[in-house]
C-alpha cells in the first residue's frame, strides 16, 4: 500500500482518510456507480435530484456508468433515466429484474443460472418472483388476520396520495413485475408476526419507504451479476465499484461493492441497521449527500 502524503490537499465530508490510499489504484481503473433512487439520489419529499446535479454532470462528462438500482418499477426508472439522459443498465424492484440495453455489452450474455429474455429494447435477466404469486401471498396474509394493503390494492388516486406521487407516477408504480410494496395498518406488535408469516410462506421482505414482499432476489444479487459483466467489459483496465443508498433494502447492494456509501435519511440520521466494513457515511441528506460523496470520490479518482 502506498503512503499518502500528509499534505494531500483534498478535504473530505465524512470520508475516512484511508480513501486516499485508493487514489493511486483508481486512476488506472474504471469507476462503476450503482445508486438507489428514493431518499438517496431523489429527495424524500419531492423526488427531486436537483441537489445532485453538479456531480451527476461530472459523472456523465467522465462517461462513468451510473446504474440505477431501485425498488421502483421499470416504467418509473425509465422515466428517471430519460430525465437524467442515462443509457446504462438498470435494476428494478429491489433486484427483481436486470435490464440491459441491447448492444450495451459486445459479448454473449448467456448465464448458466439465469434465463435471459430478449425484448424489444433490452436483454432482461429475471431474478424475482412472479408478481401474481406475491399478490396471492398478500391475500393469504389478510385471510390469516393481518392488516396489509399493497400497491395492487390501491387505486391510482389512493397510491398517489399515500406515496406523495403525481397521478402519472402512481400509474407507473402500479405496473409491477417482481415486488409488491405494502403498508401494515395493524397494531405495531403484530408487525414481527407478519414478517415471520411472510418468511413461512417462502417469501422474503425488505424495507425502503415501504415494506416489500419479494422472492429470493435482492439488490446485491443483481449488482453482483452486473459487476461480473462490467469486469468483462473493462477487462483491460479493471473496475472500482461504488454503491450509494440510505435504507435497509440497500444493504445487500452496499455489501457487494468496493466503496459503499450511506447517505443520511430525511430525518438527518443514518440507517442504524447498515453496519458493514469500509462503509463511508456521506455528509448530507439524500441527494445533498450523494452530490458531496461523489464529488469527493471523483476528486480522489482524478476526474
Amino acid at each position: 500500500m502506498p503512503v499518502v502524503p500528509a499534505s494531500y490537499p483534498f478535504r473530505f465530508h465524512g470520508f475516512p482518510p484511508e480513501l486516499l490510499i485508493w487514489y493511486f489504484y483508481m486512476v488506472m481503473e474504471k469507476l462503476v456507480i450503482f445508486t438507489d433512487l428514493d431518499g438517496t439520489l431523489l429527495d424524500h419529499a419531492g423526488y427531486s435530484f436537483e441537489m445532485a446535479v453538479p456531480s451527476l454532470q461530472r459523472v456523465k462528462e467522465q462517461d462513468i456508468p451510473l446504474v440505477i438500482c431501485s425498488s421502483k418499477t421499470r416504467k418509473e426508472i425509465e422515466a428517471y433515466r430519460k430525465k437524467l439522459d442515462n443509457h446504462h443498465p438498470f435494476i428494478s424492484e429491489n433486484g427483481g429484474g436486470i435490464f440491459i440495453p441491447k448492444g450495451y455489452f459486445s459479448f454473449d450474455l448467456s448465464h448458466p443460472k439465469h434465463e435471459i429474455i430478449t425484448g424489444r429494447n433490452y436483454h432482461v435477466i429475471r431474478l424475482g418472483a412472479p408478481y401474481e404469486d406475491l399478490r396471492k401471498a398478500l391475500e393469504e396474509l389478510r385471510r390469516d388476520g393481518f392488516q396489509v394493503r399493497g400497491f395492487g390494492d390501491m387505486s391510482f388516486e389512493e397510491l398517489a396520495q399515500t406515496a406523495h406521487m403525481t397521478l402519472s407516477e402512481a400509474k407507473m408504480a402500479k405496473q409491477r413485475d417482481f415486488d409488491e410494496p405494502f403498508l401494515h395498518t395493524g397494531p405495531a406488535y403484530r408487525l414481527s408476526r407478519l414478517l415471520r408469516a411472510i418468511h413461512d410462506k417462502g417469501f422474503k421482505f425488505t424495507q425502503g419507504r415501504f415494506y416489500h414482499i419479494l422472492g429470493n432476489s435482492n439488490k446485491g444479487i443483481a449488482v453482483s451479476i452486473l459487476i461480473e459483466l462490467y469486469k468483462q467489459k473493462f477487462q483491460d483496465m479493471g473496475i472500482v465499484t461504488v454503491a450509494i443508498g440510505d435504507s435497509p433494502n440497500d444493504k445487500p447492494m452496499l455489501q457487494r461493492v468496493d466503496r459503499p456509501i450511506l447517505v443520511k435519511k430525511h430525518d438527518g440520521t443514518y440507517e442504524p441497521t447498515i453496519k458493514i466494513p469500509n462503509l463511508i457515511r456521506a455528509d448530507g441528506i439524500g441527494p445533498e449527500g450523494w452530490n458531496r460523496s461523489i464529488k469527493t470520490l471523483l476528486t480522489a479518482y482524478g476526474s
